[in-house]
């Protein structure tokens, strides 16, 4: 078990935060807002209660002529009713097919407390409001089998730098609360060049 230091973002990154909460999500990730045509990134908030408004999906098909790259942060993913693997299908029918490379679990309770790694396999634990990365049960590596394959496969056609190329988009749970998801957002973030 290994409690992680969360990787650096560029300083001079500058990210588009497109959607409710923006601002708080960028202050969150203390994250240099930027206009689409000048930034870097994209973040693109797609709430479970709430979906995608029609302007911010005009936002995405301008990220798209582009090329941004672009990431989709699911929140508001814990009032139970919508779960993440729902709301990326739905994101990926209203924007572009979406990657996710991980998939949430959840406390006896039903609250989102953890992310399984779809291809190394290891787990996030946030379920104590700090993340703790382990290795995943047997049962686990059993239930993600048919996601991971197809998440695998998708690496495979668009390639290990398709997202900082703008050529997919992972779709990533986002939890402020207990942080589920800080450190993968994080270090997808930490991966893109800045352009200035």
């Amino acid at each position: 078990m290994s409690t992680q230091i969360y990787p650096l973002i560029a300083p001079n990154l500058k990210v588009c935060v497109v959607g409710k909460s923006g601002g708080e999500i960028a202050k969150y990730f203390q994250l240099t807002q930027a206009p689409l045509a000048e930034s870097d990134a994209a973040i693109f908030i797609v709430s479970a209660s709430d979906g995608i408004s029609a302007p911010d999906i005009e936002t995405w098909n301008s990220a798209r002529e582009l090329y941004i790259p672009s990431l989709i942060l699911i929140t508001e993913l814990t009032n139970g009713e919508v779960d993440f693997d729902d709301m990326s299908a739905i994101a990926g029918r209203m924007l572009d097919p979406v990657q996710t490379p991980y998939l949430v679990l959840h406390d006896d309770a039903g609250n989102p407390t953890a992310l399984i790694n779809l291809e190394s396999l290891k787990l996030s634990d946030y379920s104590t409001g700090i993340r703790i990365e382990r290795e995943s049960d047997p049962e686990h590596k059993v239930l993600v089998f048919d996601f991971r394959k197809e998440f695998l496969e998708a690496i495979e056609e668009f390639g290990e730098s398709s997202f900082e190329e703008g050529l997919s988009f992972p779709a990533i749970p986002f939890i402020p609360d207990n942080g589920l998801g800080s450190f993968e957002i994080a270090t997808l973030l930490s991966e893109l060049p800045s352009r200035s």
